[in-house]
């Protein structure tokens, strides 16, 4: 009897075994991706679900990090193959909700890191990025609170400026470009203009509390000027005088060994370094001799710089100063047009930069007064644009080291902003064809990653959110806002590797400590706010001298075929941080510090037409189309008051001055809903094959739609209460949506994907005949698999007698519908914010 408990005993020691083996966790499989930093309530908010097997989520839930409890879930998810280290992926979009806490998110036994849902989640995060520039100071650098490279420089080159060789000049000062001691004028010249637009269009997200030293203390002055006053004032060493100017100080004999900055003596005159004189001619030295053609690349980016901060300082004297040194590198820019490289002694490896158009055509957007150009100076700066409309490397999928530099064509923004129709909308489109190239091959992996992974790619990653930020700024047309989102989360842990690229950034998650600087391994300083190069081609990788890694590999499972990223001081392509791409993230992180409500509202556009609201609101807008048919208007009516639902109607002039519509008009204008303009007589503006062939005048087009608004204003209705105004068959090109602008107008139309337009149809048509039941089964299955949101449903006021199967005899189910499913059903101009 006695050994029945030991047995007992055993069986039970067995299970518990059984139950540890059963529970013992896997080897990892399935990740998910997100922003670590965070997300704004109102903004787009997705992760990227990737996996190393082949299930693929069905839903996934977002939890509430404090009680447990499930507060969203989901089962639109946008699914995707293969990419990089992964079998599977899949976008998860949770932009629907909004309550401001800590989550994480679950999906098919993967669980996310927190996710902070804050309206303050990128608060001074653009100073915090400010704190590597004011570690890579050259002269007194405020972090070591100690000097170097105190003795710089002596001229090479310079008989072309009549300077002997080994001349001393004073060029201390200025900014280390990245984990070397180089330094460089085209990118200081490009930093400094990006803290100087950071501060002129996001002042209140920078802050003052240190000195211009860059110790601690108040100055009276946002630190991010300091910081740029830094740049200016070493530019101003660089270009002493109207015919001298230098464009690096030192070269890659720096590279004898990491160290703390102090003095260096290799360059064979004591301890100062050669200043490189811009000759606009090919330079060699060793063996290895850059493609120079010209002075315009660097010059232009000196006057470009050199006159945004003359606007911005207040320091009288001091704008003055800047303006002159404008207008002289201005000059210096048109010596001799081309572009200048920089110069390598020992190593392959130059700025090898190739384009200087638009280098050109920044300088002349901003430097107009300066020169004495006046408003010609913009016509030049447009033909400058016209040179090079989109920025090569957004077509290519690879490009030598800074081939393509700035990585965005500043000109396009600024010139942009200074003008107006045709060439405002020209200069626009210049960057939506950028965009459309990467979005091209973005839109084929759930990271959307359209980017190159060429040396630096996260400086281009940065640069293209921008590019994609000030096109919807620009145009109106959010088109691309998700795909700007993902790049910049993609810089915050929404990539393969699931890292921020920026160290220290945010402080409670994956970020790079061990990045290619002395800083860190010698010093075991921290290098606050630095954006490390980023994932390069495993190709590249393989190809380039002296990388070897230092210790295993924590991200080995997510290196691929694809591309590489490593965290390891060993590996200088993927982890060096770089100077000018952290200037130009302070100016991506104070603009997402700064945006408000509108600017996180977002619609798309097609052909210049809005085709759809916020995609992150849960509302739609029922538009109803009229012209020479009305008898469901009584109908359509009554289900809207019955559903209390505001609607929208375009309706043309023949309808407004039908007099048996009137009552109809008067009514529906009487309970708010919001009544607009479908051209006077229903014309056809464009060919049905020929889409881009107008079948109408300017003159006719204006006249028309004058007459329209003239039928209008019998009701009270002005185009000012009205300015939306719907196509005549739903059907217009490019350059009916400016010639509406030109009126002050915006166009809109239907949003596709259902087949709610074809309520006018009638057996006699043939296969182009939709039923009613057809046609309310198309918008369910819609909002099943993807959703209404923001949506432009478009119906008929009335329809050809010939058609006895009506849809508005649907609409009273159709709007129960929405309602069950909780879309809120608002006007066209409640839709797009106006």
């Amino acid at each position: 009897m006695r050994k029945t408990p030991l047995f007992i005993c055993f069986l039970v020691i067995c299970a518990i075994s059984l139950l540890f083996l059963a529970f013992k966790p896997k080897n990892e499989q399935s990740w998910i991706r997100i922003n670590l930093l965070g997300y704004q309530p109102k903004a787009i908010k997705v992760a990227v679900w990737a996996s190393k097997g082949n299930n693929v989520p069905k839903n996934f839930e977002l939890v509430d990090k404090k009680t447990g409890k499930t507060v969203y879930s989901s089962n639109k998810i946008q699914v995707f193959g293969a990419y990089g280290p992964f079998k599977t992926s899949a976008r998860l979009n949770f932009s629907e909700f909004k309550i401001p806490g800590n989550y994480y998110l679950k999906a098919d036994g993967a669980t996310s890191p927190e996710i902070i849902i804050n309206e303050n989640v990128y608060q001074n995060t653009a100073d915090f990025a400010l704190r590597y520039m004011r570690q890579q100071r050259c002269g007194y650098n405020p972090f070591l609170k100690d000097s170097c490279h105190t003795h710089d420089g002596f001229v090479v080159y310079g008989k072309e400026g009549g300077l002997k060789d080994s001349t001393h000049f004073d060029a201390v000062g200025g900014w280390h470009d990245a984990s070397d001691y180089l330094q460089y004028s085209t990118t200081t010249a490009n930093a400094t203009y990006h803290l100087l637009m950071a501060y002129r269009d996001f002042p209140k997200a920078f802050t003052d509390t240190k000195l211009a030293t860059g110790l601690n203390g108040k100055n009276g002055v946002a630190d991010v000027l300091d910081e740029a006053k830094w740049g200016l004032d070493w530019l101003m060493k660089m270009h002493p005088q109207p015919n001298i100017m230098f464009n690096q100080l030192a070269d890659d004999r720096d590279h004898i060994t990491m160290r703390i900055p102090k003095e260096d003596s290799q360059y064979g005159k004591g301890f100062e370094r050669p200043l490189y004189f811009i000759d606009g001619k090919p330079q060699q030295r060793g063996k290895f001799m850059n493609d120079t053609k010209g002075t315009s690349s660097t010059a232009a980016k000196f006057a470009s710089a050199f006159a945004l901060g003359s606007e911005l300082y207040k320091d009288e004297p001091y704008a003055i100063d800047l303006a002159t040194k404008a207008n002289t590198a201005y000059q210096y820019a048109i010596k001799k047009k081309g572009v200048t490289q920089t110069v390598s002694v020992k190593s392959p490896y130059i700025y090898a930069e190739d384009n200087w158009v638009d280098d050109m055509e920044l300088a002349l957007a901003k430097t107009g007064k300066i020169i004495g150009y006046g408003a010609k100076s913009l016509d030049s700066a447009y033909y400058y644009a016209m040179q090079e409309q989109v920025t090569p490397w957004l077509i290519a999928d690879t490009a030598k080291h800074y081939q393509w530099y700035p990585f965005i064509n500043l000109g396009h923004y600024e010139l942009a902003k200074q003008s107006s129709g045709d060439r405002k909308r020209e200069l626009i489109d210049y960057y939506k064809q950028g965009i459309a190239h990467v979005w091209n091959r973005a839109k084929n992996n759930a990271f959307y990653r359209g980017v190159p992974f060429i040396w630096c790619s996260n400086n281009l990653t940065v640069a293209f959110a921008m590019q994609c930020m000030w096109y919807q700024q620009l145009s109106g047309d959010g088109t691309f806002s998700e795909l700007e989102q993902a790049n910049f989360d993609w810089i915050f842990g929404c990539n393969p590797w699931g890292t921020s690229m920026v160290y220290g950034l945010p402080s409670w998650g994956d970020t790079p400590t061990d990045p290619h600087s002395a800083f860190t391994h010698l010093g075991k300083y921290p290098i606050d706010g630095g954006l490390v190069d980023g994932p390069v081609y495993t190709s590249i990788y393989k190809g380039l001298i002296g990388i070897q890694l230092t210790k295993p590999d924590d991200y080995a499972d997510f290196q691929s075929d694809l591309a590489v990223y490593h965290d390891d001081y060993g590996d200088y392509s993927t982890n060096e941080p770089t100077m000018d791409g952290t200037a130009s993230l302070v100016y991506l992180l104070a603009a997402y510090d700064s945006k408000t409500a509108k600017d996180l509202s977002s619609y798309k556009k097609e052909q210049g037409a809005i085709i759809r609201g916020d995609v992150k609101e849960k509302q739609l807008a029922i538009v109803f189309t009229g012209d020479e048919y009305a008898d469901g208007s009584q109908k359509i009516i009554a289900a809207l008051d019955k559903e209390k639902v505001k609607a929208s109607f375009f309706l043309t002039g023949n309808f407004y001055r039908n007099s048996s519509f009137s009552s109809f008009i008067k009514s529906a204008k009487a309970k708010g809903h919001y009544l607009g303009a479908h051209s006077d007589q229903h014309l056809l503006y464009a060919d049905w094959k020929k889409r881009d062939s107008l079948l109408v005048s300017k003159k006719q087009f204006d006249d028309d739609l004058s007459a329209n608004y003239k039928a209008m204003q019998k009701f009270g209705i002005t185009k000012k209460a009205a300015n939306y105004f719907l196509p005549p068959y739903e059907w217009y090109n490019q350059a009916i949506a400016n010639w509406t602008e030109d009126l002050g107008l915006k166009l809109i139309n239907f949003t596709p994907g259902t087949r709610s337009n074809a309520d006018y149809t009638y057996p006699e048509m043939g296969k182009s005949y939709r039923t009613s039941d057809e046609i309310y089964q198309s918008i369910v299955e819609l909002e099943k698999q993807q959703g209404l949101n923001g949506f432009i449903l478009l119906l008929h006021v009335g329809t050809d007698p010939r058609r006895k199967d009506k849809f508005y005899d649907k609409l009273p189910e159709l709007l129960r519908y929405l309602k069950q499913n909780n879309y809120k059903a608002v006007t066209v101009n409640q839709l797009l914010g106006n």
